[in-house]
């Protein structure tokens, strides 16, 4: 099939190179010249596992990226919006984008035959059927379901594997408008071995968030057990993993530690609690979710002072600061708060990340970065691992021999040896 992406980021990338896998034709739009002119050069803007390879793969093959939206569309059967849906300061979602992104592929479809529009930005149930539907006819001339088809496609992937959950997919959800909107759409997906849930669209919207909000539970959850886990003298790993091994529970999700971040989470709970205040409902559950993973990076700090209380002028190594491994996103990651607080005390803060430090510099262009673990441990007075990349698995005894003293806290439990101190263990 011919199909259009409106937008490269994680996911309309990811899902771009994964359709084109599935031998598809694909090509990706997007506004931002330098992000499209580095992807014809074949270099992916994002770090991705598989990412890279697809592009040196499809490029110029079955896999196009252009700033031209009505060629792309107008060359293909099927368009997918997966434009940025960010969270405005009261945790409302940003629809700026995707009312955009609507404006411009109603334009192209007044001059189109039959095509569906797949959104697969995230956004909260009722957003595609009363701003992206009028949005496409007003601008079309058409009516959804006879001029053109609509459908609402999730996506479940998680960054650091996203290409490998786009092609290895464990479901389907197809939110469609109509049955012959939906029947469009799973046809595209007629290869892939999985199972597909056909859904009303204000359902399949629904479904990505109460998945996401589910998974965020799981981790806050973990971090209050592990909070009175460490008040006890008890490794919350051993009891999670007691936990996790009931199989109505599963173990994923239950690493208790210094709480969610990334570009989902956050943002997905905090728009579902909004949209649930607007019904007039208390959303206690999800707020409470919230709350915790709003405090849960200051333990870290608080075990810290225990043991330095004054970090004026302290050499504090920070390894890590992606909100998770495999990924050099670092979108309300957990380090960020942390570090924060570490220049708030006046400490000299020296940061290692495999792939995110070009993104943390943004952030703190005046902080010490280095170009490994070793080196920036080099006169620590202290050690605070965040994110637990394989690499620092092999960290041994030796490794942290050159610090200044053998303070060493883990944020994510990673460490094979004895010196050191976790967050909820």
């Amino acid at each position: 099939m011919r199909i259009s992406i409106i937008g490269t980021g994680y996911v309309g990338l990811s899902t771009g190179i994964g359709f084109a896998y599935k031998k598809n034709t694909v090509t990706c739009v997007d506004v931002d010249k330098e992000k499209v002119k580095k992807i014809k050069s074949g270099v992916s803007p994002v770090y991705e596992p598989g990412l890279q390879e697809g592009l040196k793969r499809f490029l110029g093959k079955s896999f196009d990226v252009t700033l031209d939206l009505e060629r792309a569309v107008k060359e293909s059967e099927i368009s997918f919006i997966c434009v940025p849906t960010p969270s405005l300061p009261d945790g409302k979602i940003d629809l700026g984008f995707l009312k955009q992104a609507s404006k411009d592929l109603g334009k192209v479809l007044r001059e189109k035959d039959y095509h569906v529009v797949v959104v697969k930005s995230t956004v909260v149930p009722g957003t595609t059927e009363n701003l992206v539907v009028p949005v496409l006819e007003k601008e079309s001339g058409k009516k959804a379901g006879k001029g053109f088809g609509v459908c609402m496609n999730p996506e479940f992937l998680r960054e650091g594997s996203a290409l490998k959950d786009f092609l290895n997919p464990d479901r389907v959800v197809i939110g469609e408008y109509d049955k012959r909107s939906g029947d469009f759409l799973e046809k595209l997906y007629k290869n892939f071995k999985t199972q597909i849930l056909r859904t009303s669209i204000k359902s399949a919207e629904l479904i990505k968030y109460a998945s996401n909000s589910f998974l965020a539970m799981k981790i806050s959850f973990a971090n209050e057990i592990g909070n009175f886990c460490k008040k006890l003298g008890i490794d919350v790993y051993e009891v999670m993993k007691g936990v996790g091994m009931d199989f109505r529970i599963s173990p994923k999700f239950l690493n208790a530690g210094i709480g969610f971040g990334g570009s989902c989470f956050p943002k997905d709970v905090k728009a579902l609690v909004y949209r649930i205040k607007e019904e007039g409902l208390k959303p206690a559950l999800l707020e409470s979710v919230l709350k915790l993973n709003e405090e849960q990076p200051m333990k870290i700090i608080e075990i810290l002072k225990k043991r330095i209380r004054n970090l004026k002028g302290k050499n504090i190594c920070v390894l890590g600061v992606a909100f998770k491994p495999d990924t050099d996103d670092i979108r309300e990651a957990p380090s960020i708060k942390i570090v924060k607080r570490l220049l708030k005390e006046k400490a000299n803060v020296i940061v290692y990340d495999p792939k995110a430090m070009e993104n943390f510099r943004r952030l703190f262009p005046r902080i010490e970065y280095s170009d490994s673990a070793r080196k920036a441990l080099n006169g620590a007075d202290a050690c605070l691992i965040l994110t637990e990349w394989n690499e620092f698995k092999n960290l041994n005894k030796k490794d942290f021999s050159s610090m200044r003293r053998k303070i060493i806290i883990e944020g994510r439990k990673i460490l094979n040896i004895k010196e050191k101190e976790g967050v909820c263990w």
